[in-house]
């Protein structure tokens, strides 16, 4: 049996995760933490993670940028593998993520969708053989309209495995709205989407003289991602210090 405690059981993810976990019979959340503890739950909820005195074998986390700091100094102090699936990171978070790496097992994916961590695969792919065509590439992602960063961690992921098929030669541009000149053939465009209930949807589009090639996925509920990250805390748990992400967990 695997001890999990869900970083932000209270959110719309932890909920969803917290009724998945329910239902099986190797995995267990032993307590949650969130700043809102008034949602009853079937194990203790903290308000901080200082609080908890339940042993975990890992941690999923769902809950804000703005609590990840505190989350990495309490992982790496007490040596508890992490699933960080929260978006929207600084530069330094990351750098953060990479020094907590080196002390016990940090997962940390843009998006846990197994349909998602294959695009990622096919856009490398196509990026190296339509970008020497002379295709432009443009990505489009659309999320609900209670979604904090954008662009999407999953567009910026997108975008980067795009750019490491063509040697980190391209930049990103994020608004042309200041800008009265042809489009840079080393530029991929990302545009956010944001309004009503939208799960999330991305499209990657790569267009060229005459034609037009398009990658998309579309999320109908937050039940794949709930999923993907029950996944990657079962392969975590028990694994040694290092950076992990989704293709590890899928092989």
């Amino acid at each position: 049996m695997i001890n999990m405690i869900m970083h932000g059981c209270n959110g719309a993810m932890g909920r969803t995760i917290t009724d998945m976990i329910s239902k099986q019979e190797d995995i267990a959340i032993v307590a949650g933490i969130d700043k809102n503890n008034t949602i009853p739950q079937t194990y203790p909820v903290y308000t901080s993670l200082e609080e908890c005195r339940e042993e975990a074998d890992v941690i999923v986390d769902f809950a804000s940028a703005a609590a990840v700091d505190h989350l990495l100094d309490y992982c790496s102090f007490r040596k508890v593998p992490v699933v960080l699936c929260t978006t929207g990171l600084s530069p330094e978070q990351i750098k953060k993520v990479e020094e907590t790496s080196r002390k016990t097992a940090v997962l940390r994916s843009a998006n846990m969708s197994l349909g998602i961590n294959l695009l990622l695969k096919l856009v490398k792919e196509a990026a190296s053989v339509l970008a020497a065509a002379d295709f432009d590439i443009e990505i489009v992602e659309k999320h609900h309209n209670q979604k904090l960063d954008a662009p999407s961690g999953t567009a910026l992921a997108l975008a980067d495995s795009v750019n490491d098929s063509l040697e980190g030669q391209y930049h990103y541009q994020y608004d042309r709205s200041q800008k009265h000149e042809k489009r840079d053939k080393k530029e991929i465009g990302i545009s956010a989407v944001r309004g009503g209930s939208i799960v999330g949807e991305h499209d990657v589009i790569f267009a060229g003289r005459d034609e037009v090639v398009t990658f998309s996925h579309t999320a109908y509920s937050k039940a794949i991602f709930a999923k993907g990250a029950i996944q990657a805390a079962k392969f975590l748990a028990g694994k040694p210090a290092g950076l992990y992400n989704m293709a590890d967990v899928i092989g």
